[in-house]
């Protein structure tokens, strides 16, 4: 069964995002409500026009009637609308004088010419409603003669020598007032999409150039992991500025806390040698408690160093901002034990390039290096060599190669765990490779042990780079 690993949360919208999609939603309600708006407005106002238009008509139509005695209505033509588009055929301006007979149906006794033979376009519903409220003007939309789109008004008059009232009616085309409104609602839309077009870009840049401090606080606090900057030290807004004041109170406050673990850990090692050193002095006897007492102390005694050494690493480890330049540490190394093993035939030497850094404390770094290349120096024949390469995921792999017996893969296994000794008879706790692979873990990598080019044993720390 695989290892379930926990669950990341699922990262949340940026700020950048969720202020544009706002923008935009509110821009498309604003364009979409501006142009609705307009373009009713406008066509309100031009039907409005176009009614004052037919009412001009209507009032003008009762004065060029004459009703007879019989009760039929005739025009007088001279008082009839003077419009010439009234005299030419299927023109799109109409009037009619009609009336509603005993059927239900509408027959105009009198017509403009421009209707021609056409239908009369007035609805028996539209006429009715005229019918039941006489002296009111009613508009409704109806199709014209040649299937035109027409705003007719109609209004129920009453004349003499007649028991029931008349109809006049007059009609206009409106297509044109229409187009008009689909040419506003069509230039509406193209300003105004590209003015919220503009203004939205405008807010993405200024939102970015107004997020770009944050950048710049996401880089810094990335260079103070990385031990390349101390604090958070810049130019910032004063919208960041407060935020960036914390960070640094807390970074302090970090540093701090890891000095004051050195020094209790300092303090207890201290503490914990003096008697530990008292004991062994006191059992310098040849009997078997002496004999007990020795071993027993300094088993204590390397217990103590290995989990002081490894609470100063933790500690340390916990520190931000540190890095340490390998090559230094590695050269300084070299000529030590070149000195200390100059008479054993070996020869120390290093290829690691100078300017690569690794993310940990310097002291780790000795300790850990020390450590490895002083056990190759015992068990190689005549050569150690230290090399660094670029590893995956941002590590630095650091090598320590020796032409020594090596190791079987069983015992390169047993070798890092805690108090194991593969030679028993050689001086030692065997706690040096476990607090190596311990102080390595601390810092974010690892030892493995493989075999060597040289034909012995291979020690490779991986280390964050910095």
């Amino acid at each position: 069964m695989s290892e379930s690993r926990p669950l990341r949360p699922k990262p949340r919208m940026s700020l950048a995002r969720r202020m544009l999609i706002g923008a935009i939603a509110w821009s498309l309600v604003a364009v979409i409500g501006g142009i609705v708006a307009m373009t009713v407005s406008y066509r309100a106002q031009t039907i409005s026009l176009l009614e004052q238009e037919l009412d001009s008509v209507l009032i003008t139509l009762p004065r060029a009637l004459e009703v007879l005695p019989d009760g039929r209505v005739t025009d007088i033509e001279e008082k009839l609308p003077s419009d010439v588009r009234f005299d030419l055929p299927l023109s799109g301006r109409y009037w009619a004088i009609a009336a509603a007979q005993e059927d239900g149906t509408i027959r105009d006794d009198i017509r403009s010419q421009s209707l021609w033979d056409g239908p009369l376009p007035l609805a028996v519903g539209h006429a009715q409603a005229a019918l039941a409220n006489p002296g009111l003007t009613v508009y409704e939309n109806a199709r014209g003669p040649a299937d035109e789109r027409l705003r007719v008004a109609v209004r129920a008059i009453t004349v003499p020598n007649r028991d029931s009232p008349i109809l006049i009616m007059a009609a206009a085309d409106r297509e044109a007032t229409d187009e008009g409104a689909n040419q506003l609602r069509f230039l509406l839309l193209i300003s105004m999409t590209f003015l919220a077009a503009g203004t939205l870009i405008a807010l993405w840049v200024g939102l970015r150039l107004a997020l770009l401090p944050f950048d710049r606080v996401q880089l810094h606090i990335s260079q103070v992991r990385e031990g390349t900057r101390a604090k958070l030290d810049g130019d910032y807004p004063v919208e960041v500025l407060p935020l960036t004041q914390e960070l640094n109170k807390l970074l302090d406050n970090n540093r701090a806390i890891v000095e004051r673990a050195q020094t209790h850990v300092g303090n207890l090692a201290h503490a914990l040698k003096t008697p530990l050193a008292v004991l062994l002095n006191e059992a310098t006897g040849s009997t078997p408690l002496d004999d007990v007492v020795r071993r027993q102390t300094e088993s204590m005694r390397a217990n103590v160093e290995h989990y002081l050494k490894r609470a100063q690493a933790a500690a340390r480890a916990e520190a931000l901002g540190v890095r340490t330049e390998i090559a230094p540490v590695v050269d300084g190394l070299v000529r030590l034990l070149n000195r200390l093993f100059n008479e054993s035939g070996v020869t120390v030497s290093s290829t690691v390039a100078g300017n690569v850094f690794v993310r940990v404390e310097q002291q780790d770094l000795e300790e850990m290096l020390g450590n490895i290349m002083e056990n190759a120096c015992k068990w190689t024949k005549s050569r150690v060599e230290v090399s660094a390469e670029p590893g995956d995921n941002g590590h630095m792999l650091i090598h320590v190669d020796d032409n020594g017996e090596g190791l079987t893969p069983e015992e390169m296994t047993s070798a890092v765990k805690r108090g194991v000794r593969l030679d028993e008879t050689a001086p030692g706790t065997g706690l040096g490779l476990s607090i190596v692979a311990d102080i390595a873990e601390m810092n974010g990598g690892r030892l493995t042990l493989s075999d060597s080019p040289l034909g012995g044993l291979r020690a490779t720390i991986a280390l964050r780079r910095s």
